[in-house]
């Protein structure tokens, strides 16, 4: 009788076990993140540790916020969107297209001249220093660390001096790689961009009032399930801003 009430016992046992593992998969959620190219070092540190934190899968796509929010606008399965400007979120924000009150400012960055040379002392030495090479950036009229760069060399009155020689791509990551490559001798970069690729130098910092302050704002997008917020807290956690300081981001408060 012992026995049999020992197997019952342990039968129970192992019945509330695999209930609350098929919970604990139950909760688990996919998660798709549109985000800015330059967050790419800060995100592929970051997944793991939030996927180990939530349970949750985390996938990241990773482009120009301008490419990213034209997707989103036709119908791509984002839920949630960083972009590395206020202005394509608004975008994203005048077609309806982001859960209301899920929108905030998470971090900050600035703007930098690369280059594998001498450090310039004065900008006004640029378009000499650049000779036959070209800039590189991202795209001036679209991505966000192309506007930025396009404003602060129009403030520093050089814009017109470099502009037929800028090689513009499609994000700011593109632009590092070709300067990284030797491809050209600089770039207009974001400082996090830089201090992920050790084959470049900072050669210059923009001035602030050169151009708009860079934000990157954060949204879930409408119609993404709840864990997509488990996402959005996660990026003001301590880890996550361990990680984003750790790179140069500024990290927003609430």
């Amino acid at each position: 009788m012992r026995k049999g009430r020992d197997l019952g016992y342990l039968r129970f046992i192992c019945l509330c076990v695999a209930l609350v593992g098929a919970a604990g998969v139950a909760s688990a959620e996919r998660i798709t993140v549109f985000a800015a190219a330059s967050l790419k070092t800060a995100l592929d540190e970051i997944g793991p540790l939030f996927e180990a934190d939530t349970g949750h899968d985390l996938v990241v796509s990773l482009a120009g916020s301008s490419a990213l929010a034209r997707q989103i606008e036709h119908g791509a399965p984002a839920d949630v969107f960083i972009s590395a400007n206020v202005g394509w979120m608004d975008h994203i924000a005048a077609l309806g297209l982001l859960e209301p009150g899920t929108r905030r400012d998470v971090l900050g960055n600035t703007l930098v001249l690369v280059g594998q040379g001498a450090a310039l002392d004065d900008w006004a030495d640029l378009p000499g220093r650049l000779g036959a090479g070209r800039l590189a950036m991202a795209l001036v009229e679209a991505v966000p660390a192309g506007i930025y760069g396009k404003d602060a060399l129009m403030s520093l009155g050089l814009w017109s001096d470099v502009e037929t020689r800028v090689a513009q791509v499609d994000n700011v990551r593109a632009a590092l790689a070709l300067v990284a490559l030797g491809e050209a001798p600089m770039g207009v970069v974001y400082a996090t961009d830089a201090a992920a690729e050790p084959a470049v130098a900072v050669l210059a910092d923009f001035p602030a009032g050169s151009h708009q302050p860079i934000l990157y704002p954060a949204a879930r997008i409408a119609g993404s399930g709840a864990a997509a917020d488990d996402f959005l807290t996660y990026l003001q956690s301590a880890e996550a801003r361990a990680v984003f300081e750790a790179q140069g981001f500024t990290v927003l408060e609430d």
